[in-house]
């Protein structure tokens, strides 16, 4: 199995920072930045070969790729988003599909967590696609929200729900296993071609829509941060330092 950061995004309400950085570079405990920290989790949880989603700024990934390498004993492939600064990651993630047969643990590059999520994951790791879900903390609008049928299978993941009516906040961590690669694939093609600012999970919920199986692997009670601005980025500086 392979580890994957998807860290092809511009980060604009990062800036300055991501003015010359992409967000995953931005550091977040000294000169740790975002990706040393997704590096380190997933070396821990023994996952050392690991592809990265590069697109904006990819120069100054390929600048730390033998630094990061050494420093977190990890083997980085890149993988290249033409389009980081057009379209929105269902394509991103897309670009990534010929690695997803060996199977993959998918994290977001902006999200500050603990390696108790990756353990978590690879704990309830099955047949189906596994997604890394916050079910503790109170939730407000933005967050890619949940919601679980009968079988406690996911049935909706959006955004664009009622967050009294959702189950947890995924937090974008998730394991994909290598037979799911083709219809995985299948399915973020189509929703890209179908709104290029489309998200990945939109393309979990075309898979869902499809008939496909997606489940859940609640991580308890965890300080994490997706980092999409500066209140974001002081809160993963608080907690970063901790790990």
């Amino acid at each position: 199995m392979l580890g994957m950061v998807l860290a092809a995004g511009a980060g604009r309400r990062l800036r300055p920072y991501t003015d010359t950085l992409p967000k995953a570079l931005v550091p977040v405990d000294g000169d740790t930045t975002i990706m040393d920290i997704s590096l380190r989790n997933l070396a821990a949880a023994g996952l050392t070969e690991v592809v990265v989603v590069v697109g904006y700024r990819a120069e100054a990934v390929e600048a730390r790729k033998q630094e990061m390498e050494r420093r977190h004993g990890v083997r980085l492939t890149l993988a290249y988003n033409d389009k980081a600064e057009e379209w929105n990651n269902a394509y991103s993630l897309w670009t990534a599909r010929e690695y997803f047969s060996e199977g993959v643990l998918l994290v977001n590059g902006d999200t500050v967590h603990p390696v108790s999520v990756e353990e978590t994951l690879l704990a309830a790791r099955g047949p189906e696609l596994l997604l890394a879900v916050d079910s503790a903390k109170t939730l407000a609008d933005e967050e890619m929200k949940v919601i679980l049928d009968d079988s406690g299978h996911i049935s909706r993941i959006t955004k664009l729900m009622d967050p009294a009516e959702a189950a947890g906040e995924y937090i974008g961590a998730t394991l994909i296993e290598g037979s799911l690669s083709a219809g995985l694939a299948d399915a973020l093609q189509a929703t890209w071609e179908r709104d290029p600012q489309l998200y990945y999970e939109d393309g979990f919920q075309e898979l869902i829509d499809r008939g496909g199986k997606v489940a859940v692997a609640p991580i308890g009670e965890v300080d994490w941060v997706e980092v999409d601005d500066h209140d974001d980025l002081d809160r993963a500086r608080e907690i970063a330092c901790r790990y």
